[in-house]
């Protein structure tokens, strides 16, 4: 249904690994000592992940979404320090050994098989895992009726609410990464900025903010007679002031108004748009993954529109009201990525608000910093 790419302002950190072979099964080691959660049946997105060309300065990626059912039936997932652990559930008559498992882990994928009678059964199927695993390090074994898998983290610091990137493990985690900067979204579409703006709101808790329902609240009229009475250029600046006003605003999403009577198609308005993290809502002509990719690069080089300055855009072939979560959760793992490849980034955004919003994102210039109000420093962003 969609595509989706996103590149980071920050200094080129390399995502890509080799995947190693499949994993073979060493001696049984001890058990995570933690408690494990029940897993039902889900459903979840899909996405497949390489790496584009890169610059000196900003790293992209391009991914593509699609929904498909899996069947998980009956495991238990546990978050330990540096590693998680899955147990399945192996519902057979009959004892199953190491050599009836077909175990593949990758970075941020995992297949389980069992074969009994010459029949291969899958029994997991995680296209993408909640973040990335260290895949030649993975251990699993046989425990009576139970496959018992430990995943190595690559990020040992990051809390895994489930073992599957979800909506609802990557709503759960939001609050850990985003910190209450608030979000964004910005394209062609008002209609399409509102919704995913809607149902990024609801899932992360964060206040909606439609700045078409405010500029219209203000003015007491539509905005197509306020543009027809006064010109577009009077309701891009009145939409721009209200992105000053909300640049001090903590845990809000912001649909804006797109199109070229929308402020964040003007390269000149985004001094405010930066406090916040941005998501680009952008339709795509592409009919595969390969011109999806192409078809970001040259948003990014050659748009000379204000929506390149976002910090995640998500391609989409086509639109519909429906499909506004599905979207939503693409920008969410896409900003979840960005945060991770740079930890510094929230507290990026801090400073920059704290230092009045005044255009110099990214190279943020430290001079007028009042340190007077309780004496702390500035955090090391660099």
């Amino acid at each position: 249904m969609s595509s989706l790419s996103f590149f980071a302002q920050n200094r080129i950190k390399t995502l890509e690994s080799k995947i190693p072979a499949a994993a073979t099964p060493p001696p049984a080691p001890s058990k995570l000592k933690s408690s494990f959660r029940r897993i039902a049946p889900f459903n979840f997105p899909r996405f497949s992940l390489k790496s584009l060309s890169t610059t000196k300065r900003r790293s992209r990626f391009s991914c593509n979404l699609s929904t498909f059912p899996v069947n998980t039936r009956n495991y238990e997932f546990a978050d330990g320090a540096s590693e998680v652990e899955l147990r399945v559930k192996l519902e057979s008559a009959e004892a199953i050994g190491p050599k009836d498992i077909i175990l593949d882990a990758r970075e941020t994928t995992l297949t389980i098989k069992v074969q009994r009678y010459g029949l291969l059964t899958t029994v997991v199927e995680i296209s993408r895992l909640f973040d990335r695993i260290r895949p030649s390090e993975t251990i699993w074994y046989v425990d009576e009726n139970e496959l018992v898998v430990s995943l190595k983290k690559q990020d040992s610091e990051l809390k895994w609410p489930d073992i599957v990137e979800s909506w609802e493990s990557l709503t759960t985690v939001a609050a850990q990464l985003l910190r209450g900067t608030s979000i964004y979204l910005v394209g062609e579409s008002t209609e399409m900025n509102q919704l995913v703006a809607r149902e990024l709101s609801t899932g992360l808790g964060y206040a909606p903010i439609a700045t078409k329902e405010l500029l219209e609240t203000i003015s007491n009229q539509t905005i197509d007679s306020w543009m027809a009475a006064e010109g577009s250029e009077s309701v891009t600046e009145a939409e721009s002031a209200v992105f000053e006003s909300l640049s001090t605003q903590v845990r809000a999403v912001v649909g804006t108004l797109g199109g070229k009577s929308g402020a964040a198609c003007r390269p000149d308005k985004w001094r405010h748009l930066y406090a916040g993290f941005t998501v680009w809502l952008s339709k795509s002509d592409a009919a595969d993954e390969a011109s999806a990719k192409e078809e970001a690069r040259r948003s990014f080089q050659d748009s000379g529109l204000g929506y390149s300055n976002a910090d995640v855009v998500v391609k989409l072939q086509g639109w519909d009201a429906d499909h506004a979560k599905p979207v939503a959760q693409a920008a969410l793992s896409a900003l979840k990525q960005l945060v991770l490849s740079d930890k510094k980034l929230t507290a990026k955004k801090s400073l920059y608000i704290r230092l009045g919003c005044r255009g110099d994102w990214p190279n943020i210039e430290l001079t007028g910093l009042d340190t007077s109000a309780d004496g702390s420093a500035p955090p090391n962003v660099s």
